[in-house]
This record gives structure tokens, C-alpha cells and sequence, in this order.
């Protein structure tokens, strides 16, 4: 983020070239990466990692640069996987990274490919990408501003449908002995509203004593989606800690209101 950068070169070191990867276990590998000898923008990784034919699509996927889209890989790269154990006809394998756009990997993750710089913006995974009133938001640019407040550990967000439409709802981790009073919540709305937009402000917050992750620590949003939107929660065993997701369960009655 843009926010990390400045950290890194206004307390750690102003002459380090920062740059970080993007990929996946699943390829054991980067579809994108930095480069020593390009310039350095922040928040952006530099270039797609050696071989790595990769895209932004939009929804009719079509590439796109200056605008977010769905992160692909157009040609076959060595370290992709050939195949799922126990997937026999290759159904789940296709379902994975074939589904939306037929002959291309979707990785899952929503990015923007600058075209004047070259680099590449990540804003969290597609399927948690929350969508109010149609207007596409990441998900962490809540989590960049949420993090700000102080008192806050963590913080989830989700998209409920609602009405036709779909609602944001955050909750929060506290450090221990806070509350998430009146002024806490009003302290999130206006960081949100004043350095994101108004759009991005949650339309429900909850205290939480945890935040449910896989076993490599990344936050998922995905079950706890599912939870709140009447879908079934097939992931448990994937969790690190699956017990908070009892939690979100308890609460469910009060996202039905």
C-alpha cells in the first residue's frame, strides 16, 4: 500500500529499493515481481515475473489498463499445477481457475496494470471484492484505513445482500479491555468517509474477539460471506483457527434484522 511504503522509507531506510511479490502456493511461484533496476512507484509491484503472461480483464474479459479487473494468465507457465489429487474428471481443477474466462488461469485476485509506470496495483482477492449500489471496492482499502484508528488489532470485511442490493459489514478486533462504543464506530466511519469515500463506509459494525485465517495467516473473508449470506461454510478444516467462525454464527440474527 501506499501507506506502507511511506512507513518503510520515512522510519526504516530512504535508499532501499521496496518491492514486493505477488503469486501464489498453488503455482509456487510470482505472477509478479520487483525489479533492481526499474524505478520504484509506491504501492505498485514493478513488473509480471519472468514468463508470466499475465492480464488485467475486465468483466467481459477484455484487457484493461487504468482500471481494476479480475488478475489472469493468458499462456501455461512450468510451475502451474496439471492437476487436483482426487479430482478424477478434473471438475474441481477447472471449477478453481478455468470457470470464468475458458483456456485462461483467473488467480483470484483484483488488480490494477498501470500504463504509464508499468506496475501493478493489488487490491485484495476478487471474490472479497464488495460491490454496494455496483460500485467495486476492495477490500483493503478498508483495512488500510480501519488500521489507523487506534485501539484497532484487525478488521474483516464482507458484502451482505440486502434489498436488492448489497451492504457492507465490518467487524473489528479491539485491544483487549476496549469497547466498540458509539465514538470508536464514529472514529472508523470518518476515516473511512474522509480518506476513502463515503461509499466505503460500513453500513453495520461488530466487536469480534478474532479474525478467522488460513493457516499462512491471510483473512477470509470468503466463509464468513458465506455465513451471512445463507451459504453453506465448506472451508473449515483450511482454517487456522475455525472456532471464530462461531463467532460470526452467533450474530447472524442480528444481520437478519
Amino acid at each position: 500500500s501506499d501507506e506502507g511504503f511511506a512507513y518503510v522509507y520515512r522510519e526504516i531506510k530512504q535508499d532501499v529499493h521496496l518491492s514486493s511479490i505477488a503469486g501464489g502456493t498453488d503455482i509456487n511461484g510470482c505472477f509478479a515481481t520487483g525489479i533492481p533496476i526499474l524505478p520504484v512507484y509506491s504501492g505498485e509491484l514493478q513488473r509480471p515475473g519472468l514468463g508470466m503472461r499475465i492480464e488485467c480483464y475486465d468483466d467481459a474479459g477484455h484487457p484493461v489498463r487504468d482500471q481494476q479487473g479480475e488478475l489472469v494468465c493468458e499462456k501455461p507457465a512450468p510451475p502451474m499445477p496439471l492437476y487436483f489429487w482426487n479430482d478424477p474428471d478434473g471438475k474441481r481443477y477447472h471449477d478453481a481457475y478455468f470457470d470464468v474466462y475458458p483456456g485462461v488461469w483467473r488467480h483470484g485476485d483484483y488488480v490494477l496494470f498501470h500504463s504509464d509506470t508499468g506496475g501493478i496495483t493489488f487490491y485484495g482477492r476478487s471474490d472479497s471484492v464488495l460491490k454496494p449500489s455496483g460500485v467495486r471496492i476492495g477490500t483493503a482499502e478498508i483495512y488500510n484505513q480501519v488500521a489507523k484508528v487506534p485501539g484497532v488489532v484487525d478488521s474483516l470485511a464482507i458484502g451482505q445482500n440486502y434489498h436488492d442490493d448489497q451492504r457492507i459489514i465490518l467487524f473489528v478486533q479491539l485491544q483487549d479491555g476496549m469497547t466498540l462504543d458509539a465514538q470508536k464506530q464514529k472514529e472508523i466511519r470518518d476515516i473511512l468517509r474522509h480518506e476513502a469515500s463515503p461509499r466505503h463506509v460500513p453500513a453495520l459494525m461488530f466487536q469480534v474477539a478474532d479474525i478467522p485465517r488460513t493457516m499462512n495467516g491471510k483473512k477470509v473473508e470468503s466463509a464468513v460471506t458465506n455465513m451471512v449470506n445463507g451459504r453453506s461454510v465448506t472451508n473449515r478444516d483450511a482454517l487456522e483457527n475455525p472456532g471464530s467462525l462461531d463467532i460470526y454464527e452467533a450474530l447472524l440474527p442480528e444481520l437478519q434484522k
